[in-house]
């Protein structure tokens, strides 16, 4: 089961001998894994290797059948690959930018003037300010994936988790959202992210690569 206690100070995150089964397949299997704080960590490996899985993991959205997980950070921010949305759902860019800076506020607090500086730069590093009155169901997918990761700024957590957050993206803005990554490293943020870009990959202090569940050393297909 996770439990959630201090470790190394360099650390944020461990995961001992994690094994998951899901549908009777085995998705992951002793799986060992070190996050620190300042760090890129790219989880990468070719598609079914079970990358996600361990993101979800970190994140507390999925439990391990076995193994240990420990996580040391007071906050956390998960950004998903993608998301449904209702196209005539009335929510703003700067709406859904906004739900992120509520992990700064106690229970039924007003957003203060922190809070909405937190949103304004996380709008600002994801080049979204003039968009930020758009319906969120009409923003393309490239400007959906940056709006979520703005989201995951404006909370300011410790550890940032991202599924493939330059998948299907334009040039602009996949150079975009590996400038707001490198950013939140330099700012002392732990970075996990699930990831196929060379360019993520060639940066990241710490890759952890999977091939059919598995740990595997060296370069990999995928």
């Amino acid at each position: 089961m996770p439990v959630t206690t201090a470790i190394h100070s360099a650390q944020i995150a461990e995961v001992d001998g994690i094994h998951v089964e899901l549908g009777g397949r085995d998705v992951l299997r002793h799986v060992d894994a070190v996050v620190s704080r300042a760090q890129l960590t790219v989880i990468a490996g070719p598609n079914g290797a079970g990358k996600s899985t361990l993101l979800e993991v970190l994140a507390g959205t999925r439990l391990p059948t076995a193994g240990r997980v420990v996580v040391s950070a007071q906050s956390s921010s998960f950004v998903p690959q993608r998301v449904a949305v209702a196209e005539r759902l009335p929510v703003t860019v700067r709406d859904v930018v906004t739900v992120g800076a509520w992990g700064r506020l106690g229970p039924w607090r007003r957003v203060d003037a922190i809070a909405r500086g937190a949103v304004d730069r996380a709008l600002e590093d994801l080049d979204l300010t003039a968009l930020q009155r758009r319906p969120f169901g009409e923003l393309s997918g490239g400007q959906r994936q940056r709006t979520l990761l703005a989201q995951g700024l404006a909370r300011g957590a410790e550890l940032l988790l991202l599924d493939e957050p330059t998948t299907a993206l334009d040039a602009d803005s996949a150079a975009r959202m590996r400038s707001a990554i490198q950013s939140e490293v330099r700012r002392g943020v732990a970075v996990v992210c699930v990831t196929h870009d060379e360019s993520l990959i060639a940066v990241a202090g710490r890759v952890i690569r999977l091939d059919a569940g598995e740990l595997v050393d060296g370069p990999i297909a995928g």
